[in-house]
């Protein structure tokens, strides 16, 4: 027995409490169907009252009903689930959306391009495309991907294909053009042009990779450089600190001079290579998207908005501007602060023998206290001064 085919919308079978299509509904005595879980979760807060409603019409029960799954509803509800998937994957709603290409040939709501014929100067969604693929004549039609500027690749003047390269003017013509305004010129196919080209881009590719290497190189020797200078700066500072700890206390501020010396030297030295990390990076960044680009461009299909694109890059001024160059980069791997370290050794050791010179200048030890001795009495005169001294 055939199945019957009925109509419904989605929203008919959407349950009231979580708004959400309907999993294991249930259907209590009012009529109203409810998710299992949903239905659930709202008498278990009315458990207290005792009493027990439906969430949309509000019928009440005094005995909580006992829930009973709704076989009948379930499977619909799946049919209609299985449905919208299938839809929802179908060719037929990849409707053209902000951004898309609409196929020429739809009516009502455009669906999504996926080919245009140069030869008819449309584009054509996956249904349209057919006769494109089927029928003899129309097999013959160049197809490109989808593209929005058709019109482009129309001569304005003669309104034909444009399929001609003048390398005398360095622009796209039609096969009219030739015979008119570029009569005489150098011209070639524009598939010629663009596999000659192509050899130019990727040779220009290499470059540039090569230049990337380069800078990278020099990143990789400015990152040396900088834990270098730091690492010799640390040293420079902790030989400085052994060196003035060995000093009296009064050099202590020539010591904090002469540290701040240092890190001067250290911060000037890493504000320059910071700069040029940065601005290598910067650049190595802004080649790595022209690289991109070029990539980008090399694998398109369509020959003349690979040749008007890569003209307008020739033509641009702001492509020509000198870029930085890497022999420029000088990299002081090993900045030494020997001066520093020297010129502190020599103070120690002129100070040491400054002291030294000083030192040796002072009288040696006397006793604070010296006691001197009087020669014994040998004559008369000599013996009346003692008892002089005695009677008085």
């Amino acid at each position: 027995m055939a199945e019957a085919s009925i109509s419904v919308a989605q929203d008919q079978f959407m349950c009231p409490v979580c708004l959400d299509l309907l999993k294991d509904p249930v259907t209590i005595s009012c009529g109203h169907s409810f998710c299992k879980v949903c239905i659930n979760g709202c008498w278990d807060q009315e458990d207290q009252k005792g009493v027990y409603s439906c969430p949309q019409c509000r019928d009440t029960f005094t005995i909580r009903p006992v829930l009973r799954r709704n076989n009948m509803l379930d499977e619909v509800v799946k049919k209609l689930k299985k449905k919208t998937e299938v839809q929802a994957a179908s060719p037929a709603h990849c409707y053209a959306g902000p951004g898309d290409v609409e196929c020429d040939f739809c009516t009502g709501r455009k669906h999504k391009a996926v080919k245009s014929c140069l030869m008819c100067l449309a584009s054509y969604c996956e249904t349209h495309l057919k006769p494109h693929l089927e029928v003899t004549a129309l097999k013959k039609h160049t197809l490109i991907e989808a593209s929005a500027k058709l019109q482009e690749k129309i001569c304005s003047e003669h309104n034909k294909l444009i399929e001609i390269y003048c390398r005398t003017d360095q622009t796209c013509i039609c096969y009219l053009c030739t015979m008119d305004h570029h009569k005489g010129h150098d011209t070639v196919s524009a598939t010629a042009e663009r596999a000659e080209k192509q050899s130019e881009l990727k040779e220009e590719q290499m470059k540039s990779q090569q230049r990337i290497q380069e800078k990278q190189k020099k990143v990789q020797e400015l990152k040396q450089a900088v834990n270098t200078i730091k690492l010799s700066a640390q040293t420079a500072v902790e030989d400085s600190e052994r060196i003035f700890t060995e000093l009296i206390s009064s050099m202590e501020k020539k010591r904090w001079e002469v540290t701040e010396l240092i890190r001067d030297q250290e911060k000037a030295e890493l504000s320059r290579a910071e700069r040029l990390l940065e601005q290598l990076e910067q650049e190595i960044a802004d080649l790595q998207r022209r690289v991109t680009e070029l990539e980008q461009l090399s694998h398109t299909h369509d020959h003349i908005h690979f040749l008007q694109v890569l003209a307008s890059r020739r033509q641009s001024p702001a492509l020509e501007r000198p870029d930085f160059h890497t022999s420029s980069v000088t990299v002081h791997q090993h900045l030494s602060f020997d001066g520093v370290r020297n010129s502190l050794s020599d103070l120690k050791k002129r100070l040491e023998e400054f002291c030294e010179e000083e030192f040796n200048k002072i009288p040696p030890h006397a006793a604070a206290v010296q006691i001197i001795s009087e020669p014994e009495p040998q004559s008369r005169e000599d013996f009346l001064k003692f008892c002089f001294s005695l009677l008085f």
